[in-house]
């Protein structure tokens, strides 16, 4: 028996009568199998992602793939086709002041393979972490931030050079600028330990420990020109035990939180779980649901 050509199509658009029977038709015509299918309607969008065997394909590739990116262009739907022996790893720039906690959980996430990707540089405004990053083996470069022009230029080039698929800041205390962000947009994550819309800005765990909440969390989002106010990927909560805890407690609980909520949206990316789609994440099945990670 011949050896299984996987692929994985991937589908997305508003939802519309006859997604996947248009689909599934063209795949048949063509020699296709559907080994397994992910579908879902989520805010009025129809996400679809299909496993399908290409060993009996009739047509050559290059043909089956335009055919269906302009099945998609006609029926106003995004596609995508991953070929499983042509997966590429995804590379991750993480960007870093002083605080180790979200980057040693990355670092500790992609060494223990929880996360699929790799990092390709450790990136900072202050030369603390190098160590942290160095004995994860990842390269780590840094330009103060005194001056923010320079900074901002080192950093723009840099990230260029690296060609990043996603941008982690991870506890990186600087706003970028409005030309990093749209070079990579919906491409860059950030943790703020608040549960945004609240207490936004500076000092947020200091601001929930004085106003006397008993909840309080963090929240990873995607980063837009907007100070905090970029699409909500996913938050978490801690306790706050009034009257007892004190300021500290309430900040090591948040630091513990942060970094992981952060490796959580990174896999999330990574693995192809979520999209943006009118300024909102949604999530969907994702690649890795039919795939296992190329090897490294």
């Amino acid at each position: 028996m011949a050896q299984a050509v996987l692929a994985v199509v991937s589908v997305l658009g508003k939802d519309q009568k006859g997604v996947v029977a248009q689909f599934a038709t063209y795949m048949a015509q063509r020699g296709i199998n559907i080994e397994d299918i992910e579908q879902r309607v989520v805010r009025g969008f129809f996400l679809m992602d299909m496993l399908v065997d290409l060993k009996d394909l009739t047509v050559d590739l290059s043909e089956l793939i335009t055919g269906l990116l302009d099945l998609g262009r006609r029926i106003e739907m995004e596609v995508r086709v991953h070929l499983h022996s042509e997966r590429r790893t995804k590379k991750v720039a993480v960007l870093v002041s002083r605080e180790p906690h979200c980057l040693a959980q990355l670092l500790g996430d992609f060494s223990q393979g929880n996360l699929h990707g790799q990092v390709v540089g450790v990136l900072a405004n202050h030369p603390d972490l190098e160590s942290t990053a160095r004995d994860a083996g990842v390269p780590f470069a840094w330009q103060a931030a005194d001056d923010a022009g320079a900074h901002f230029e080192w950093l723009g080039r840099t990230l260029r050079e690296h060609a990043p698929d996603l941008i982690v800041l991870a506890r990186y205390m600087r706003i970028l600028p409005p030309t990093i962000v749209a070079a990579f947009r919906n491409r860059i994550i950030n943790i703020h330990p608040s549960l945004l819309p609240h207490f936004p800005g500076a000092n947020p765990y200091k601001q929930a420990y004085e106003s006397g909440v008993r909840v309080h969390g963090c929240t990873a989002h995607f980063v837009t020109e907007q100070l905090d106010e970029g699409p909500v990927i996913m938050q978490d909560v801690f306790h706050i035990n009034v009257g007892v805890g004190t300021m500290e407690d309430v900040r090591n609980k948040g630091l513990d939180l942060e970094a992981r909520t952060l490796s959580r949206a990174v896999g999330l990316f990574l693995d192809e779980e979520l999209v943006v789609v009118e300024g909102k994440v949604i999530f969907k099945p994702g690649i890795s649901r039919f795939m296992k990670p190329a090897e490294t």
